[in-house]
């Protein structure tokens, strides 16, 4: 009597077999095909040890700051969330064509780990560099941090700008 095959055997074109079947060789005229027994199967389908070297420390990696990055007529915007990180452990670098932003926020040591119900903040060290849309000016930037929110404020620079010289005479 013919079983009607599952829609997953029809979809890849497989059959079922019995679990407890062996399978046995097989020989064509092209080619020998060896069939596996279900020992074999399960040996293939267990996953490889992974070794791992728990008393070592690992590196302390460095999270990825979110930002909004914005512009208006003459500046370039970056607003990013910098609550419970003291100024000292904020470093920001310009360039013309980059901003990067490293810092670091320090866990609160009063509580134990074993006495939390849920831990969800980051804590530790954080980062980002950003590759600037324009040029800007790195002498006239400005950060201020309110409530927890940077906001640092770069001047683009104006390439249209034109000064006229005056010629001295020697």
């Amino acid at each position: 009597m013919l079983k009607k095959r599952s829609f997953l055997e029809r979809l890849s074109g497989s059959i079922r077999m019995k679990d407890d079947e062996e399978f046995e060789e097989e020989e064509d005229t092209s080619k020998s095909i060896k069939r596996l027994n279900l020992d074999d199967k399960r040996e293939l389908s267990r996953p490889k040890e992974i070794t791992t070297n728990w008393g070592e420390e690992e590196e302390e990696q460095e999270a990825e700051l979110t930002i909004d990055l914005y512009e208006t007529a003459s500046d370039i915007i970056v607003q990013t969330m910098v609550a419970g990180v003291i100024p000292e452990n904020l470093s920001i670098t310009i360039t013309r064509d980059t901003l990067t932003i490293r810092g670091k926020r320090e866990e609160n040591q009063s509580v134990g780990n074993n006495n939390f119900f849920v831990q969800e903040l980051y804590w530790g060290a954080f980062g980002r560099t950003i590759n600037l849309p324009e040029e800007v000016d790195p002498e006239e930037a400005e950060a201020v941090e309110k409530h927890g929110l940077l906001i640092i404020r770069l001047p683009k620079l104006d390439k249209n700008r034109e000064t006229k010289l005056k010629i001295k005479s020697i």
